[in-house]
């Protein structure tokens, strides 16, 4: 393994460090910037919000630089923006941390995933885009409890200065081990921003994003109320949330590798079989989620299979664009946009009075769509 995929691999878990435990501080948080949680919430849809932006903007009008020199602008960034946050007065000044640090997520992932696979041979690219994107699992399986561990014994500021600290860290190896023509070896890339828009034009860079949106709204919508299902339908105690949020961590960690190795075999086939398995999954949890036995083993499989489809989506929609970093950028949003999407349909299902298990047939209705988008696009493209 290339020494520069793990100091991509360190930015992706600083990086998804970032999103993910300022849910377990937002309390905290909250009375300490003496704001409502209603307010204080904003510092997550607003990150999100700014990833969607950022992923496409930032990677427009970065579009003709080195894209080593763009990595280390953006980790940057990502520090400038935990160290606002670290050392925010008040508010408003948090809130501004948190998009800097936003703006640059989006961007990474997709920029990043370019360079990871150039640093490989062409039968590994999906393998080391997983390796990337490994940081990133790793976060969803520490973020929450590294927030609310350190927040509880030495304050939430110190998780931001721990957290500006990796980033400092990946800078550093993104520097020093990451070479200087990296995600430049192809010749496919775009240096021209009208010609990367012109690559968007293709009917299978839209399918794949269609697919990514979609399949992550399905995931996301069922997990965005995962936790009342645990609690008013399995049985299980809030205390128990914490450990199995762990589980489907654990889930989208082995996911993400395996389906990088598998989209490296046959990528759409593995794709399909990834948003098809998520499907049954959704399904069935929703059918057996008054089961505590049955709920650990499938939130683990709502992990794997959800994140299985990643690493070939990435290379997928990258490499129907012919290397565009604009493209790249785009799947991220499309991602963001799905999540929104699965939470706000998930939402609804529950107002309808339709209970905590509604999110999931949502879900599983929302990724039935994706495997027929994926199936379309692979018949369309034939064989690869």
């Amino acid at each position: 393994m290339p020494s520069g995929l793990v100091a991509l691999a360190l930015g992706g878990f600083g990086i998804g460090l970032t999103e993910f435990l300022i849910a377990g501080l937002l309390p905290q948080v909250a009375s300490s910037l003496a704001v409502s949680e209603a307010t204080a919430g904003w510092l997550i849809s607003g990150y999100a919000l700014s990833v969607a932006i950022g992923a496409i903007a930032l990677t427009a009008v970065t579009a003709r630089l080195p894209r080593k020199q763009v990595l280390v602008g953006l980790v940057v960034l990502f520090v400038l923006g935990n160290l606002l946050s670290a050392i925010a007065p008040n508010y408003p000044v948090m809130l501004l941390g948190r998009i800097v640090a936003a703006l640059c997520h989006g961007s990474f992932f997709g920029i990043g995933s370019l360079v990871a696979r150039s640093l490989v041979a062409p039968e590994r690219k999906s393998r080391a885009v997983a390796v990337m994107f490994a940081g990133l699992t790793l976060a969803n399986v520490l973020g929450v409890p590294f927030g609310a561990l350190v927040g509880e014994r030495w304050g939430w500021r110190a998780a931001f200065w721990a957290v500006t600290a990796i980033g400092v860290l990946a800078l550093v190896g993104i520097i020093a081990l990451v070479p200087a023509r990296a995600g430049r070896s192809t010749g496919t890339e775009h240096p021209d921003l009208r010609a990367q828009f012109r690559a968007l034009r293709s009917t299978q860079v839209w399918l794949t994003l269609t697919a990514t949106a979609l399949g992550y709204g399905g995931m996301f919508g069922a997990f965005s109320y995962i936790a009342y299902t645990f609690t008013e339908v399995g049985g299980f105690s809030s205390a128990d949330v914490a450990w199995l949020l762990m589980v489907y961590g654990v889930g989208l960690v082995v996911g993400n590798l395996l389906g990088g190795r598998a989209a490296d075999h046959d990528r759409d086939r593995a794709l399909v079989l990834a948003l098809l398995g998520l499907t049954v999954t959704l399904a069935a949890f929703g059918l057996l989620a008054a089961d505590a036995t049955a709920s650990v083993i499938l939130v683990f499989l709502m992990g794997l299979f959800g994140f299985a489809a990643v690493p070939g989506m990435i290379t997928r929609v990258t490499d129907a664009a012919h290397g565009s970093a604009l493209a790249a950028g785009a799947n991220v949003s499309a991602s963001n946009v799905g999540n929104a999407l699965g939470a706000w349909l998930g939402g609804l299902a529950i107002t309808a009075g339709l209970g905590y298990t509604a999110p999931l047939y949502v879900g599983a209705g929302i990724t039935v769509v994706s495997v027929a988008v994926m199936a379309v696009a692979a018949r369309l493209a034939g064989p690869c």
